[in-house]
């Protein structure tokens, strides 16, 4: 019931139209009692062949009635059918919306925990799947409703009857109460290895490249083809008991029908009920067991939706390890100095990252970090935008701990460039402007010639309007990498975060990504991570890590002499560059 009070609690501003969609329900389930009681009079009076005038003038009315009683349910069903579906539809999108806002505010830590794969499903398959829940409990309440309008119909006809009907229909609530147990429980296996599917088809899509280049399509193929097995072989336990479900609803329903037949039949011999009677009464009951009987099937899809709805609201359970704190005020500009006390952080509980990590980084200076892989590089760059929060110690900018800053506005004075270049299916002027339609593209354009990236893109067949594909795949390795850096050069962040940002690329290459770097970097306080030395000798400051702990700082020709480790760094690369 949790589950169910959660996905109605997204119903709460859309009470009005659930209330008129439910009073439209009760007047269609009015009109088909009606329909039905007229029976009465229409097989009693309306064939009754000892005063023919006054039976078609029975006929007459009753079919006048039933004709105003089906056009005024003609009319309340589709208005009901068109505001369930409407609120059904504005929830959906109101779910969605929520999940996939939660999921942009999770921090990274997570989505190295999970796989990508399985996140999409559930913001998919699973918020599709939940669409039947909202559904299927307007369906409960319009089956419900008709339920019991033909159960007051067949009580004023008969009550005897209608006692001995309800025991028969006790016998079908049982199984269906049963059924939807058990499906529930294979639904939750059943998204869970479709969401296996698409993490896998997501894998290897996203790899390509390297499945080709390994020649691993076979393998690729077998593995999906181990999990889609898996589902199907689920899947169909599922349907083995869907299919089951109505065949025995439906002849325990039949079997209670046929005693109420010897019986009324037994009651007319005897005079004490009328044929009208009977067949009014006959008419109601089946069309009070058609409820039930969508009732079931209306059970089983509400239990596979709430399995997906358990799995949609894990996910928006999910905490915000990193968030900001109820004080947190915007960050003032950038002035001083960056400074690290004391930093410990852990991606896994005592298994530490960084080590009591104690450094100071001056506006407008340059400082390298280097080391072995492994040594906590990159870890000790997200710290400072907030991708991760320090385990202990803190991280100040200008003498304030940045916990008590807003994240987006830190975020918005931090300029980041990877060695995994991060572009969109956009159009080129689209990927600087990231999220800034509104800015001039002589802006873009300045940009883009800083980056050394404005001639390559001229000769593209749209110009600054050409679409890159996926990750820029149309695109070189050095061409994406100068768009990233013009997109960081428009954003105009005081503070620089590079991250082995030329390490992928050719000489050519990395001769013009360098000259784009440097002009980045003037004038803005600059954090380099870098496998190759030759390009952070000039620092002002350069900190060699290992094993999370820092081995040493300096300059250049200071830690040749200083420091054993960045000696052997520094000749490794020069003893590769010279053969």
């Amino acid at each position: 019931m949790g589950i169910l009070k959660r996905i109605l609690s997204f119903a709460k501003p859309y009470r009005t139209r659930l209330l008129t969609a439910v009073l439209f329900m009760a007047v269609v389930a009015a009109c088909g009692g009606a329909g039905m009681y007229l029976l009465k009079p229409l097989f009693d009076e309306g064939f009754n062949r000892t005063n023919p005038e006054a039976a078609f003038t029975t006929i007459k009315n009753i079919a006048f009635m039933l004709v105003g009683i089906y056009f005024l349910k003609g009319i309340s069903f589709y208005i009901k059918d068109y505001l369930l579906n409407n609120t059904g539809q504005r929830i959906i999108m109101d779910i969605r919306n929520v999940v996939y806002d939660h999921v942009q505010n999770l921090s990274l830590g997570y989505f190295s925990r999970n796989k990508t794969g399985q996140i999409l499903s559930r913001m998919t398959n699973d918020v599709v799947n939940m669409q039947n829940a909202v559904m299927s409990i307007t369906g409960i309440i319009g089956e419900s409703m008709n339920f019991t309008g033909f159960l007051i119909v067949v009580f004023l006809m008969n009550w005897k009857l209608a006692s001995l009907a309800i025991i028969g229909i006790l016998l079908v609530v049982y199984p269906i109460y049963s059924f939807g147990r058990r499906l529930r429980y294979i639904s939750v296996d059943t998204q869970n290895k479709l969401g296996e599917i698409t993490a896998i088809a997501h894998e290897g899509i996203s790899n390509i490249r390297i499945v080709k280049a390994f020649a691993m399509e076979e393998y690729e193929h077998k593995k999906l083809a181990r999990a889609n097995r898996s589902f199907f072989d689920t899947f169909m336990k599922a349907v083995r008991i869907t299919a089951m479900s109505q065949p025995i609803n439906e002849f325990i329903g039949i079997f209670a029908i046929s005693i109420l037949l010897m019986v009324g039949g037994y009651q007319i011999s005897r005079g004490a009920l009328s044929v009208g009677e009977f067949i009014a009464f006959i008419g109601a009951l089946f069309m009070l067991f058609n409820p039930i009987r969508n009732l079931n099937g209306v059970n089983i899809q509400i239990q596979q939706a709430l399995s997906s709805a358990e799995r949609v609201f894990q996910l928006l359970d999910a905490p915000q390890e990193v968030k900001d704190d109820a004080l947190a005020v915007n960050m003032p500009s950038f002035e001083k100095e960056i400074t690290y006390r004391d930093v410990n952080f852990e991606y896994l509980k005592d298994r530490p990252v960084l080590k009591n990590i104690n450094l100071s980084i001056k506006k407008g200076g340059i400082v390298a970090i280097v080391g072995p892989s492994g040594s906590g590089k990159s870890t000790l760059a997200d710290l400072l935008p907030r991708f991760y929060d320090v385990t202990s110690g803190l991280i100040e900018i200008d003498g304030v701990d940045i916990r008590n800053y807003k994240m987006a506005s830190i975020r918005t004075q931090v300029g980041i460039v990877t060695q995994e270049t991060i572009l969109f299916n956009d159009t080129i002027r689209g990927n600087i402007a990231y999220g800034r339609a509104d800015l001039p593209l002589a802006q873009i354009e300045n940009a883009a010639r800083a980056a050394n990236a404005h001639d390559f893109i001229v000769k593209a067949q749209h110009g600054y309007d050409t679409l890159i594909g996926e990750r820029g795949v149309k695109l070189s390795g050095g061409e994406r990498q100068r768009l990233s850096i013009a997109r960081a050069i428009l954003k105009n962040p005081p503070i620089l975060i590079l991250d082995e940002a030329t390490s992928a690329l050719d000489t050519g290459s990395e001769k013009l990504v360098q000259e784009a770097l440097n002009n980045l970097m003037k004038s803005r306080t600059t954090i380099v991570i870098a496998h190759r030395l030759s390009t952070i000798i000039h620092a002002d400051k350069i900190v060699v890590l290992d094993k999370g702990m820092i081995a040493a700082e300096g300059k250049h020709e200071e830690l040749l002499s200083a420091s054993p480790l960045y000696k052997k760094l520094y000749e490794m690369q020069f003893g590769y560059k010279s053969s």
